[in-house]
């Protein structure tokens, strides 16, 4: 199979120059976690951005600041496996298409999950893909600490837990992304110089004021953003019934959950994308 044969066609893109702002719009609106970047003049592809980068980088207000550049590509007429292989060694979930470094499609990590890994009859148990290590959180903690729990474990999603250690939910970093905004904040550095003679002392003092930008979150609770039912997995659930799971529900991870409803790990699209090479 070859990757144009599910790869998205009507690409929503960014361009250089532009402003992160527009970026933001573009994700929120689209429901998108991350969009190629082409060059306005030309048409080029010049880079690609994802909201990892922007949540990382919430002081920056130009793509070209943010971005990746020069990054992974593939042609149209590559085998889709050829591409997981691709996404797989570089650590990435998302590969723009091109034809003479001009933007044809990009194929995603949920695409080859969706479009052509359900369709393999892999009864393989998920838990040979699973990630094990995954942060939880109480589902009634302020959002702006779920997200710094799940900046400091490095994770791009955290599993919440109900008052009976039972998952009822999952923060992704769309959710994240969804209630935040960027807001100016300004800081003040005094520092104070000193003279001293003999019969007089001299002070001066300077004051710099600094204006960075942050990332602020919405007044919620975890359990005001997750929705209402929580798609899950056993360790035992088939590869192609979770892939058939996430494609159902237009997901691209979901929670694995031992029998008395607690999470043992989290499987991916990127995760499940190593069952058709290995």
């Amino acid at each position: 199979m070859e990757i144009s044969e599910i790869m998205t066609e009507k690409v929503q893109a960014g361009s250089v120059p532009g402003t992160i702002s527009s970026i933001y719009e573009i994700l929120r609106e689209e429901n998108l976690s991350g969009v190629p970047i082409v060059k306005k003049q030309t048409g080029e592809l010049a880079g690609i951005i994802t909201r990892s980068d922007l949540i990382k980088n919430p002081d920056e207000d130009q793509v070209a600041m943010v971005m990746t550049r020069n990054p992974i590509t593939a042609a149209p007429d590559e085998d889709v496996k050829s591409v997981v292989r691709k996404m797989i060694n570089n650590n990435i979930r998302r590969i723009p298409i091109t034809v003479d470094n001009m933007l044809v499609g990009i194929v995603t990590s949920s695409d080859i999950t969706n479009k052509a890994l359900w369709k393999i009859e892999n009864n393989e148990p998920v838990e040979k893909y699973m990630v094990h290590n995954v942060p939880t959180v109480w589902d009634k903690t302020p959002l702006p600490v779920a997200y710094s729990i799940s900046n400091f474990f490095n994770f791009k999603s955290v599993i919440a837990l109900n008052d009976d250690s039972k998952a009822s939910g999952i923060l992704t970093e769309t959710d994240f992304i969804h209630e935040s905004r960027v807001v100016e904040e300004q800081t003040v550095h005094n520092s104070s110089v000193s003279t001293e003679g003999d019969k007089w002392t001299w002070n001066s003092q300077s004051v710099m004021y600094i204006l960075k930008n942050k990332l602020k979150f919405s007044d919620k609770l975890v359990k005001d953003v997750y929705g209402d039912k929580l798609v899950s997995v056993t360790r035992k659930t088939s590869v192609k019934e979770c892939a058939n799971l996430l494609k159902k529900h237009n997901i691209e991870q979901v929670p694995v959950l031992n029998m008395s409803d607690e999470p043992i790990g989290l499987v991916r699209s990127s995760d499940l994308m190593r069952a058709m090479i290995e």
